[in-house]
């Protein structure tokens, strides 16, 4: 995931057009509700408001682009559908929220504008509106739906969620083969720099080294300022020329001690480090590394005693409850709205032709 990495975590599982604001291309799946719909298709309306097929094609598309692209018509017509259940969910959610009062200022817009953008230099990210034939008004008032609707799910939903000792120490039992690490995995973030130029580096500087020469400098100079004790996650972030992990100040998950078998100097400096401690410079194919330790779990069984554990299984059960409250939720709201999805009742009536690919 490349592209806008905004942390609308509430709305993924929610909205394609919110978890568009997360996954790549983001500006492929924006846009056009604001539009006037007299003119193109209606697929359905919400409380007489109109979700247009225009709409519904961009998210299609930018869902289809982030995996395997259906090529059976009725598979295309079955995502399409699934597609358009979660935008109408999604207009009923920000109707409800503006009957609940509940608003989202400039300023929060603003900052959120400011994550989207930060990727991106000015013309790139103006190049890339205008490739969805889109404008900054659009993905504004998409960002402020998406957030109002965090705020609705915050208020409505995790407000009311809590998990006991109990519940912990049950999943625990239930799931204890889980917490059994056949072999140690480390917690680490990075700083790469590469010695050639590559158009996918996407740090916050738009800095790439294009040279051996450059490379060297970039990355002793980038070494000297972590160890004299600025940032790790920000030098990441506003220079890593690693694109999958700048945008997450470095940071590279979990990794099993079998992933380093084949870069015996990553294995190295690996194992020589203390959680909180940042490697020297590690030349390596392909490019120049410095590693931090953020953490270390050894092999063997976790102990329902150990607090990682117990976070870990009260986040999960957490989660399960979310998704529950959340599906009991819509269902309560959608019962209450008047909705018509004329694409299903095409395809019912079997008037629907299979969409031109």
């Amino acid at each position: 995931m490349g592209s806008f990495a905004v942390s609308f975590r509430l709305m993924m599982r929610w909205s394609p057009v919110i978890a568009a604001l997360l996954l790549a291309p983001v500006l492929g799946t924006l846009g056009c509700r604001r539009k006037s719909a007299s003119d193109r298709e209606i697929v359905a309306e919400v409380d007489g408001q109109p979700i247009s097929k225009d709409l519904l094609e961009r998210v299609y598309r930018g869902r289809a682009a982030q995996s395997s692209d259906p090529t059976d018509p009725q598979q295309v017509l079955s995502l399409k559908l699934s597609i358009l259940n979660e935008l109408i969910n999604n207009q009923i959610l920000v109707a409800h929220a503006s009957r609940s009062r509940i608003e989202v200022s400039e300023a929060e817009v603003d900052t959120k504008i400011a994550e989207l953008q930060s990727p991106y230099s000015k013309e790139e990210f103006q190049k890339r509106l205008k490739d969805q034939n889109m404008e900054m008004g659009d993905l504004r008032q998409d960002v402020r739906e998406s957030l109002i609707i965090d705020k609705l799910i915050n208020k409505e939903i995790l407000s009311r969620i809590t998990v006991s000792d109990e519940e912990i120490a049950q999943y625990y039992e239930h799931n204890k083969s889980a917490f059994n690490y056949p072999e140690t995995e480390y917690h680490l973030a990075q700083i790469l720099v590469t010695p050639f130029s590559d158009p996918e580096v996407r740090n916050l500087k738009n800095d790439d080294a294009k040279t051996p020469v450059a490379a060297e400098r970039k990355v002793e100079a980038l070494y000297a300022r972590v160890k004299s004790g600025e940032d790790f996650a920000r030098v990441a972030s506003e220079y890593s020329e690693d694109p999958r992990t700048a945008s997450g100040g470095g940071d590279m998950g979990f990794i099993p001690a079998s992933a380093f078998d084949s870069a015996p100097a990553l294995k190295r400096a690996v194992d020589s480090l203390q959680v909180g401690q940042i490697s020297p410079v590690i030349r390596a194919e392909g490019g120049y590394h410095i590693l931090k330790l953020l953490g270390r779990e050894d092999a063997g069984q976790r102990l329902l005693g150990n607090p990682e554990v117990q976070s870990s299984i009260r986040q999960t059960i957490a989660n399960e409850k979310e998704q529950l409250l959340k599906q009991a939720y819509i269902e309560v709201l959608r019962d209450r709205a008047k909705v018509r999805n004329y694409l299903a009742e095409q395809i019912s009536e079997g008037a629907a032709q299979p969409p031109s690919r």
